[in-house]
């Protein structure tokens, strides 16, 4: 079967590989769609993070080359004699994280903060990135009838937005600033509509993804190269600043506009996974008391982003902009999300 496995930075190949044997607490998917995800484009642009490359992850068992690809659905082609409660046929998403059951935050339900954090397609495993998978059954979700393929292929990144949301300050009535709008500052958008947000502001510098972010909701759209989003924020809020600041760009600037943006005792949010380390001015947080919250994947939520795609309360396929085939991955799926800020979601059909 046809696979992209990442080798190196900017070095990901499509290669013909062994089609997955099955063990016995796993289940075997034909995927419909992978999506590639912001955590893709870092480790190719500049990679390695979560990608082993010296000694193997210590639950998967594998370093690179790795098949990518974490953000799927498919139908079950095969489950393992150990596995119950699923069948061949059934239509699920993938809830990719590896996570190792015995340390503390495992113990306590919260395994996304596993001493061992991995996600199958980054961390080894196989990804989505291919004609078929083979993963854990712990980490399978069954999806309704009426779901799309390409709505349970976004339920791992919406996911990720409806977790920041609930792990914030956010209450029902709160005004909230988004900072980058990119895949994951999208879903936030709505995702903070959907929980009851009073007031949202979107600071994005595309001109493509501001569109994007007045279409998932956002009240206030602004270009912190043309304006002081400061300013403008703060008599959006009567003077005061943001309850919330939700950081999805992952560069310095970005947590800065974040904080200074925020009200006294207001929460700033990050999100991104960072290339390079920042500075963050503590005194920003000292003198006003604001809280500074940040969050990784989630956790204990899959069902509930199931039903908010499948009942539409969240639109995350408004944001897919392309769909390609494997043997497009690397010019039309990363080069593309790379230089083009009107692609904002790309979906991989690994059958074509």
């Amino acid at each position: 079967m046809k696979a992209a496995l990442w080798y190196n930075t900017k070095d990901i190949r499509v290669e013909t590989i062994p089609e997955p044997s099955l063990e016995k607490d796993q289940v075997k998917i034909k995927v419909s769609y992978c999506g590639i995800c912001g955590s893709d484009l870092h480790e190719y642009l500049a990679g390695p993070i979560f990608i082993p490359v010296e000694e193997p992850h210590p639950i998967s068992k594998d370093k690179a080359p790795i098949v990518m690809g974490h953000e799927f659905a498919g139908v079950v082609a095969a489950v393992g004699e150990d596995v119950t409660g699923i069948e061949v046929g059934d239509r699920v998403c993938v809830e990719p994280i590896y996570s190792c059951g015995t340390c503390r935050s495992c113990r306590k339900g919260h395994y996304n903060v596993c001493e061992h954090l991995g996600f199958i397609g980054l961390s080894g495993g196989l990804g989505g990135f291919s004609e078929y998978s083979v993963v854990p059954s712990k980490m399978i979700h069954k999806i309704p009838d009426h779901m799309t393929w390409e709505q349970a292929a976004l339920v791992e990144p919406a996911a990720v937005a409806v977790h920041a949301v609930r792990q914030s300050d956010m209450k029902i009535g709160d005004s909230v600033a988004v900072i980058g709008t990119g895949p994951i500052g999208l879903l936030v958008i709505q995702a903070a509509k959907a929980a009851g947000a009073s007031k949202i502001v979107a600071v994005e510098v595309s001109p493509e993804r501001r569109d994007f972010a007045k279409q998932a909701g956002a009240d206030l759209v602004m270009d912190p190269l043309e304006s002081d989003p400061i300013q403008a924020i703060k008599e959006f809020t009567d003077g005061l600043g943001v309850d919330v600041a939700f950081e999805a760009a992952g560069i310095e600037a970005a947590i800065h506009t974040a904080i200074e943006l925020t009200k006294p005792e207001g929460n700033v949010v990050n999100i991104s996974i960072w290339e390079k380390p920042a500075s963050i001015p503590v005194n920003q947080f000292i003198l006003t008391e604001r809280k500074m919250t940040s969050i990784i994947a989630y956790r204990n939520i899959f069902p509930q982003v199931i039903q908010l795609l499948a009942n539409g309360q969240m639109k995350a396929t408004e944001f897919i902009t392309k769909k390609i085939s494997l043997d497009q991955i690397v010019t039309e799926g990363f080069e593309a999300l790379t230089k083009n800020k009107n692609q904002i979601k790309i979906l991989v059909d690994p059958s074509l």
